[in-house]
């Protein structure tokens, strides 16, 4: 493979691919979970099999860009002895000599087989293949506690950021506890592969891949998950405030027809009251030598007259009515996210992939 195609595959994992997951694959999957596009559950499960797919392909896609790595292409694994190893490329070698081999790339591969066959046999350099990929033993590269923390903590405090800046405002705020559980595990175990003597995978799951392999992979995944995480965060999100506030609207509206409906009582009570004579019947009850007056003044007789309990009635539902409306423009007040978060994001990203890139 090539260093420009390897180079293109580079370039569609980082920036290009942050743009396509945001511009073309965000968009698709909010179209897939849209409400009333689909039933519920088949939403979530069309949303997740469409990123799982995508994300499958354009991993595969940069891994075939990439080519095999040295032990696939001598055909081994990490746990092959010296002698396997020998035995292997003694058989590629006769096998993609140019002399034997009619291909017009015959003199590239033997001199790729020659080349794995040189680095996976020292120990030295298989080490340094094994954690920084072939550009680590074109630069003779050797891990660097400082270089390593300096390294990681530039991928990952980049990503904390714009995964913060994508996910504010409510309806994230699950997405972004998801993103960041996702990168805590993925920065664990970066830090538990790239810091151990020998490779933690088990060999019978994936004998030939290396520690830089795995974080490649993970690190080009990220993105599919981070968005993935948005699409479904978004769709899964319940606003309990919005309920509330449809409720305390609507409290608020029943208060308001009641009172209305108590007005016109209260208008039709004191016209049979003037007209029919008689004046304010007081309700049944003992009487009492003294008048009993209430907290405002007014004395209980007066309340105990029809006119006066619905005159009560009507005083509480104006006090509830006022909480209520109090409450509704609490929750009118709330903080909404503003774009330029979207767009200092992307200048950020672009800045910090262009200076680190």
């Amino acid at each position: 493979m090539s260093e420009d195609a390897s180079a293109g595959g580079d370039d569609f994992s980082g920036l290009g691919g942050f743009f396509f997951y945001m511009f073309i694959v965000h968009p698709i999957t909010a179209w897939i979970l849209k409400p009333g596009r689909f039933e519920r559950k088949k939403s979530i499960m069309y949303a997740i099999a469409f990123l799982a797919a995508l994300a499958a392909i354009k991993t595969g896609l940069e891994m075939q860009q990439q080519g095999p790595n040295y032990y696939q292409i001598l055909d081994v694994t990490r746990e092959s002895n010296p002698l396997e190893i020998k035995r292997s490329y003694k058989k590629l070698s006769l096998k993609l000599h140019p002399d034997k081999n009619k291909s017009p790339n015959a003199a590239d591969e033997f001199d790729r087989v020659k080349q794995a066959y040189d680095v996976i046999m020292d120990l030295e350099l298989r080490d340094v293949y094994n954690k920084f990929g072939k550009e680590g033993v074109a630069n003779n590269k050797r891990y660097s506690e400082t270089q390593f923390l300096i390294e990681v903590a530039i991928f990952y405090v980049s990503w904390a950021v714009m995964t913060f800046l994508l996910t504010m405002g409510k309806k994230s705020g699950q997405a972004r506890d998801w993103v960041f559980t996702g990168m805590i595990v993925m920065l664990v175990v970066e830090v538990v592969v790239m810091t151990s003597q020998t490779n933690p995978l088990p060999t019978w799951l994936f004998p030939t891949l290396t520690e830089y392999d795995l974080v490649k992979t993970m690190h080009s995944l990220f993105p599919a998950f981070m968005n993935g995480c948005r699409s479904l965060g978004s769709y899964l999100f319940v606003d309990v405030d919005a309920q509330l506030r449809q409720f305390l609207l609507a409290l608020q509206e029943q208060n308001k027809d009641i009172l209305l409906v108590l007005r016109d009582v209260q208008i039709g009570v004191q016209n049979i009251q003037a007209h029919g004579g008689g004046g304010g019947h007081r309700l049944a009850g003992p009487s009492t030598g003294n008048i009993p007056v209430t907290a405002d003044g007014a004395d209980v007789a007066s309340k105990a007259t029809p006119t006066g309990k619905i005159k009560e009635l009507q005083e509480r539902l104006q006090y509830s009515n006022a909480n209520v409306a109090q409450a509704v423009q609490s929750l009118k007040t709330e903080n909404k996210s503003s774009n330029f978060g979207f767009y200092g994001m992307i200048l950020g990203y672009i800045v910090i992939s262009y200076l680190f890139g």
